[in-house]
């Protein structure tokens, strides 16, 4: 999905402290899940994944698998929780995603338990906040994908381009959101494909977000994280990469 300068290093070290509970004891063991279309196979995972081609791989074949209807069993058993707690999470790959309900990442991609370290806030936003969970997942936990996921018919985006008075800290949301539908409106786009239009820009503004960060900025650099951005279809289940 190294350090790059010491104080990032010192800084790391206390976000590994202070998140001790969501991080890794030892080395995990989890990899590809088998390939098979028979709806009892069930999924495993035996190796680490390190390549961000092999993780946008797993992605695109877990969706595959839930837009043809045969998605894998799980090892949701008490056995692999205990086998994740005691040797640590290592997911493949950090979903940014709405919290849209219709759009779960873990399912969409058929993924199992310790596989995907999804971070949800509506509008698939990146502040701080976000941005600080990202960097956890690179820096300490390695991941060699990081994927920005919006969908078709986000909530948040509408809300934003239609105006109107926004309760409560909803606005704060919006707030992120109206630089990308004001670059959209530059092309004379009107109605759901200005929402649409809105909902692609937003996505390249998290990525651009996220790259702001000195700490995934050089995985990227140095080639041991990919960043991408993706699209959401509610209808059909496709997820679909941009710029490919």
């Amino acid at each position: 999905m190294k350090k790059v300068i010491t104080f990032i290093g010192v800084a790391s070290l206390g976000l590994v402290l202070m998140l001790g509970g969501c991080g890794t004891k030892t080395q995990p063991t989890s990899t590809s899940p088998q390939s098979s279309t028979a709806d009892s196979a069930v999924y495993k995972r035996t190796e680490v994944i390190t390549s961000p081609d092999v993780a946008k791989q797993l992605l695109d074949d877990g969706n595959a698998r839930f837009t043809s209807g045969k998605t894998l069993n799980k090892d949701i058993s008490a056995a692999r929780r205990m086998d994740l707690e005691k040797n640590g999470q290592h997911p493949f790959a950090v979903i940014v995603s709405c919290s849209d309900s219709r759009v779960p990442p873990e399912v969409l991609y058929d993924e199992a338990l310790g596989d995907l370290f999804v971070i949800r806030v509506a509008g698939n936003v990146v502040t701080p906040v976000e941005l600080g969970s990202v960097e956890y997942a690179v820096e300490h936990l390695k991941t060699p994908l990081v994927v920005v996921l919006g969908h078709e018919s986000c909530g948040a985006v509408t809300a934003a381009v239609q105006g109107g008075e926004i309760p409560g800290s909803i606005g704060s949301i919006v707030e992120k959101i109206q630089p990308a539908i004001a670059k959209a409106k530059i092309s004379g786009v009107t109605g759901n494909d200005l929402i649409e239009k809105s909902t692609d820009i937003n996505v390249q503004n998290a990525i651009q977000d996220i790259l702001k960060s000195p700490i995934v900025k050089h995985a990227v650099d140095t080639k041991q994280t990919k960043l991408l951005g993706a699209k959401y279809d509610l209808d059909t289940g496709v997820s679909t990469w941009y710029n490919e």
